[in-house]
């Protein structure tokens, strides 16, 4: 029997935004391409201490990412989804990323929204910076720096950022140097997105998912994730293009909860479809419907609910809005089979048989325009309902850094289109 605690990392490992009333600046701009993203959630407790719900008050954020396409000028999004009142930005920053929370001399430059240095976001709402000079290489990591002045109060961000971000005390939005950054997370907050212009990328790829995506129990602050692969994959082949993650770790296709982020069906319109030069989707989704269905006869914990049983009918009735929405707004759609989880929390006979049949939909149907068969590429040679040890992470449900690089491997890279 696991332990509630046990239960919280074997899901922790595991494998959300309101539109404001007007479409995202992300959506409408022409000219952007989104470089790098991270799919918002409301505040919560999430998987380890983080800062949402307390939020910041005359405080500096210092987050660092990497870009996954370069270009001759960039901007930045930040995200309010989840915020109860406007966020006042008092001064923010962008530069090349030198080592810890230190930038590099020289590449720092001031973050304006219609000329202005501070401004404010709506609640609900996200918003674009003006553009700034800054030529980025593809794979070059960031450094974006934030001033938060007045109390914010519970903050939008996403759980699992597997990076290091930064807190410090008063304004240190123009520091070169990391020292006053004295204290971490492994959390972003606000910063949604990356965007670029005048690259040379021929259409972003969305990798849409959980924790799978989200690239849980990869090396923290090493960019291993699968997506992250997969942009180093297409870079070293000659064929740089940008590749998002809009994982959250926990998702349900059919299901939100408030420590998971919002159904997939309901946060694809923000996450696939607002964001700025996509031209292909990556789903592998439906593993904690499944699961945490699992999970209802002894809860491990409050974040897992709610538990209904999911039916192999409803997650492909998710799956086929996907699709339509994906096809309806001309985006190439792939779809990629749920990977082996025998000896997880998550296996028993019940959610096997629908795992299984699951696969067989998404490999047979013939709705998805083209299919990444994970559960084959995963799969130990032994046995093939289990992940292949040379993969697993040690739960049995997540991989390891060379499972996420096999993941990134198993893309016809001619099949994104």
């Amino acid at each position: 029997m696991f332990s509630a605690t046990r239960w919280l990392l074997a899901i922790s490992l595991l494998a959300g935004f309101v539109f404001s009333s007007a479409q995202p600046a992300a959506a409408t701009a022409r000219g952007w391409t989104a470089t790098w993203t991270a799919s918002p959630q409301r505040p919560s407790a999430g998987f380890t201490p983080n800062w949402s719900e307390q939020g910041f008050a005359h405080q500096t954020v210092r987050q660092i990412v990497r870009v996954s396409a370069g270009g001759t000028a960039a901007r930045i999004r930040l995200s309010n989804a989840y915020g109860t009142t406007p966020l006042t930005i008092t001064g923010a920053t962008l530069a090349r990323t030198s080592r810890g929370a230190a930038v590099r001399s020289g590449s720092l430059r001031h973050l304006t929204v219609k000329g202005a240095r501070t401004f404010t976001i709506a609640a609900g709402a996200e918003l674009a910076s003006d553009p700034v000079p800054l030529r980025l290489a593809t794979l070059e990591s960031v450094t974006v720096t934030f001033f938060l002045a007045a109390p914010t109060g519970p903050a939008t961000f996403h759980a699992q950022a597997l990076a290091t971000s930064y807190r410090a005390a008063g304004n240190h939005t123009a520091d070169v140097g990391g020292a006053a950054f004295t204290q971490t997370s492994q959390s972003w907050y606000y910063l949604s997105g990356v965007d670029v212009t005048g690259t040379a990328s021929r259409g972003g790829v969305v990798t849409f998912g959980d924790s799978l995506t989200d690239g849980a129990t990869s090396s923290t602050d090493a960019n291993n994730r699968y997506p992250d692969e997969l942009a180093e994959r297409l870079a070293a082949a000659g064929r740089p293009r940008a590749v998002l993650n809009q994982g959250i770790a926990g998702n349900r296709v059919t299901v939100g909860s408030a420590g998971f982020g919002d159904k997939a069906t309901s946060r694809f319109r923000r996450d696939v479809l607002g964001q700025p030069g996509v031209r292909t989707v990556i789903i592998l989704e439906g593993i904690n419907d499944l699961g945490i269905s699992e999970l209802a006869a002894a809860p491990p914990a409050p974040i897992f609910a709610p538990y209904p049983d999911v039916s192999t009918e409803k997650i492909i009735s998710g799956h086929r809005e996907l699709i339509r929405l994906a096809h309806t707004h001309g985006l190439r759609v792939i779809g990629a089979t749920l990977p082996p989880i025998k000896g997880s929390a998550y296996y028993t006979a019940h959610s096997e048989t629908k795992r299984e049949a699951l696969n067989a939909w998404i490999r047979t149907s013939g709705e998805y325009d083209a299919v990444i068969d994970l559960d084959r590429v995963m799969a130990s040679p032994s046995d093939s309902d289990r992940l292949n040890p040379r993969y697993d992470s040690g739960d049995h449900l997540h991989p390891n850094d060379a499972g996420y690089r096999a993941m990134a491997y198993a893309v016809n890279l001619a099949d994104l289109g």
